[in-house]
């Protein structure tokens, strides 16, 4: 029996809007403005190639999104009026609602991000553009192989992405934050899958844990010790949600500060009892 029930936001928030690139600062290196829009240029065929690959080979198993809606949350006994809950988590990790709301809204100290490729800088892709950019992907290969991907992206039941992209008030720090929503088995293997490869492979620094949330991981690509550009990727699976965070600035990277805004924004997506 499908176990409804949820916890949310009672009103959504603000969402922010897309705003002209912000520049780096005066005194970064030449190139960081061009480093960090290459970092979140991804546009909606890789996402969906990426989503995609974590389940070739791999045995799938059977989630459906086929849950009734969920229930309106109980207004407290101190308000008088009832309010229905626009987005949130089931009891069952999965969740509910534009991922436009689930991502975490600017902070105070940050603004919004430059552009992630040709759909802004706050954006969520339904499933079905996810699966046509896909399709697009697919164009190159035999039909063999595109007959395999079909059925392994079929598996996935994907949902939606949601993209929202920060950089921070000083400057020299581009954040962007995605939501992949799909089959919740395979978003705990990816995520897996994630943390062995960069752990095991010895090509990636390891990055710091992230406070209250064992479940994520943090690693940095190769570096010259004199690079003046650093980048860091975490990940985490919160129910049906990937949550990958792509950072990049100014060397050396304000890593608490990153991870800080990670734990930020799975505690907005824990389900109940899942927070610490």
């Amino acid at each position: 029996m499908t176990d409804s029930t949820v916890t949310g936001t009672p009103e959504p928030e603000s969402r922010t809007r897309a705003t002209a690139p912000v520049p780096a600062p005066a005194d970064a290196p030449p190139g960081t403005a061009t480093a960090s829009r290459r970092t979140l240029r991804a546009g909606g065929a890789t996402l969906a190639a990426a989503l995609v690959g974590v389940a070739v080979g791999a045995a799938i198993i059977e989630v459906r999104y086929d849950d009734p809606p969920p229930v309106a949350a109980a207004p407290p006994p101190t308000v008088p009026t009832s309010r229905s809950v626009p987005f949130g988590a089931k009891s069952n990790g999965n969740h509910f609602g534009s991922l436009r709301d689930l991502l975490l809204p600017v902070p105070d100290d940050h603004e919004p991000g430059p552009d992630d490729g040709a759909f802004g800088n706050d954006t969520e892709l339904t499933g079905d553009q996810m699966a046509a950019a896909f399709e697009d992907d697919l164009g190159p290969l035999p039909e063999e192989q595109r007959k395999k991907l079909r059925q392994s992206w079929k598996d996935l039941h994907v949902k939606a992405t949601g993209v929202r992209t920060y950089t921070n008030k000083q400057g020299g720090l581009v954040i962007g934050m995605k939501l992949h929503q799909f089959n919740q088995q395979e978003v705990q293997k990816a995520n897996e899958f994630t943390a062995l490869f960069t752990g095991d492979s010895g090509i990636f620094r390891l990055g710091p844990a992230v406070p209250g949330h064992p479940e994520a991981h943090c690693y940095l690509p190769p570096a010259k010790p004199s690079a003046p550009i650093d980048r860091m990727t975490c990940s985490a699976a919160e129910g049906d949600l990937l949550v990958v965070m792509d950072a990049e600035g100014v060397a050396p990277l304000p890593k608490d500060r990153i991870v800080g805004l990670l734990a930020q924004q799975l505690d907005r997506l824990a389900r109940p009892g899942a927070s610490a």
